[in-house]
């Protein structure tokens, strides 16, 4: 652990002016462990938040390889925590040690990842069309665009993925690359792990010569309402509840300036089982669907919560077969207290629901989470029954039965917005999968054939979003590299001498990047 521990990180200092002290808990046993955190003041927000705002121009001018020698070094340092940090973290949120191990992996990717974008310099977004002098009837002036980092971004920390999703996840690492300094809100379940990777960041961030406040962190409860109301920060990165997500979206949408707030919040990822597939493979997919649903303790935000199939021989024997399955999955410790109070409320909301039937899963009791299943009547679907559309964080699904193509159809015209969509298909089935996924594309941002939604691989190509109320924002994704197009602004640039240009945008594409130029695509320098 750091030497000082508990006290905001403020313009690479610490502090600890406020009087309120949280604690760190035992996941498993409920227990006090040995760190204590300050809650920061007002006073401290702001001042966290100042900070960012003065390390801004300074940071947003630094090369893309200034930039990415820092995320770089954040990975290095990630990588080089001990055993003992793994194991606090086990401690602090009850996932095992692989798991631990394999998330520190993912989140040090992530932060190279966005070292490679800012080398690659696509994120720059470089569109020329040169100047037309003698274009009648009107000449054309020279025009130049390129995309700059919004601003301070303030970032807030998933329960769920204590690293991935946390300190320095994928929203923190998406801004920094950006070239927008951050103040992080840290999750009061897994405050000491924060603290390290935080410290973590902070060794980075001097050993590569970044200004002091281009990363600052703040700790406690309430404190969150003050920093997306703060007119430094430009831009929100959120994953967590509706409930919260939508809180922070009203607040940024109240303030005299604006700012977007892209939060992932909510989302029971369907799947769809096609008859063919079920025939051929029914057991199989029982087996794969069971082992996704608890995994982690059903603690994902792609877990699949909503099962879809065909009224059909088959359909009955899958549904027999989940039931069962799910009926012999031992019970998980939950990430915290609020996290199993939560899931019990869910369940327990699903209980009492006349038009669900409850399929397998034992009394919750104890602190751990019992897995369920639930079959509900699929008229709940076709009218938008909201208990359905309601995400149960944790090992629970919900099957429904259809009597046919049309109904599902008609089913799925009724979902809201998701994260991912499923579809568990043989080639027998393929007739009809172009119209579900043509359907099913203007509800996910993912589409899965014959996969389950419990694996985010981090690359290019993989968009972690979806239309509200899966995402605050549906043009965007959390995961990828394209998550750094949520951090950027254009900027365009009209009859500007070239020694005054940026670097993306003068004549000699001294970046040697791709750019945009008169309507074609090239690297060459311009005369």
């Amino acid at each position: 652990m750091p030497a000082t521990i508990g006290h905001n990180f403020i313009a690479g200092g610490r502090s600890a002016a406020g009087e309120v002290i949280l604690q760190s808990l035992d996941a498993t046993t409920g227990e006090a462990l040995p760190y204590s955190f300050h809650q920061a003041t007002e006073a401290e927000v702001d001042a966290a938040a100042r900070a960012a705002a003065a390390a801004y121009p300074a940071y947003r001018q630094l090369s893309p390889e200034r930039r990415a020698q820092f995320l770089e070094a954040i990975a290095a340092e990630i990588d080089a925590l001990g055993d003992d940090f793994v194991e606090l973290v086990c401690r602090e949120t009850a996932l095992p040690a692989a798991r631990i191990q394999g998330e520190r992996g993912r989140t040090s990717n992530q932060l190279r990842l966005f070292a490679r974008v800012l080398r690659r310099g696509d994120f720059h977004g470089v569109r020329i069309d040169r100047a037309l002098p003698e274009r009648q009837p009107l000449p054309r002036p020279d025009l130049r665009q390129y995309r700059i980092g919004l601003g301070p971004v303030a970032v807030f920390g998933a329960s769920n993925f204590p690293l991935a999703f946390s300190t320095a996840g994928g929203d923190t690492a998406a801004a920094l690359a950006a070239g927008c300094p951050v103040v992080f809100k840290a999750h009061s379940g897994h405050m000491a792990t924060t603290e390290c990777v935080a410290d973590a960041i902070v060794r980075a961030a001097a050993r590569t010569g970044m200004p002091a406040g281009v990363f600052n962190m703040i700790y406690g409860n309430g404190v969150g309402a003050d920093l997306v109301k703060h007119p430094a920060i430009q831009a929100v990165g959120f994953t967590g509840s509706l409930k919260g997500g939508r809180a922070l979206y009203d607040l940024a949408a109240a303030r005299p300036q604006p700012i977007p707030v892209f939060a992932e919040m909510s989302s029971i990822n369907p799947v769809l089982l096609l008859p063919a597939a079920l025939k051929q493979r029914g057991a199989q997919i029982a087996a794969e669907l069971s082992a996704s649903v608890v995994l982690g303790c059903g603690q994902f935000c792609t877990n699949p919560g909503l099962l879809i199939g065909i009224r059909s021989t088959e359909f009955g024997a899958f549904v027999q077969d989940l039931a069962a399955r799910m009926a012999e999955q031992p019970a998980q410790t939950m990430l915290n207290a609020g996290t199993l109070r939560s899931y019990e409320r869910g369940v327990a909301a699903l209980q009492g629901h006349p038009g669900v039937r409850h399929l397998a899963g034992r009394a919750q009791a104890g602190k751990q989470a019992q897995p369920q299943l639930f079959q509900a009547d699929a008229r709940l679907l076709r009218e938008g029954d909201e208990l359905l559309q309601e995400e149960v964080f944790g090992p629970t699904s919900i099957v429904v039965e259809v009597a046919d193509m049309a109904e599902l159809t008609q089913a799925l015209h009724g979902l809201h917005g998701q994260l991912t969509a499923t579809l568990i298909a043989d080639p027998a089935d393929l007739d009809h999968c172009a119209p579900l996924l043509a359907l099913l594309e203007q509800k996910a941002g993912r589409l899965l054939l014959n996969g389950y939604p419990t694996g985010v691989e981090v690359g290019d190509a993989m968009v972690h979003g979806g239309p509200y109320p899966a995402t605050s924002d549906a043009r965007g994704t959390s995961v990828g590299s394209l998550a750094i197009e949520r951090f950027l602004r254009p900027v365009c640039y009209q009859n500007c001498p070239d020694a005054l240009l940026p670097a993306a945008l003068q004549n000699a594409n001294p970046l040697g990047i791709a750019r945009l130029v008169d309507g074609e695509t090239t690297r060459q320098a311009l005369p």
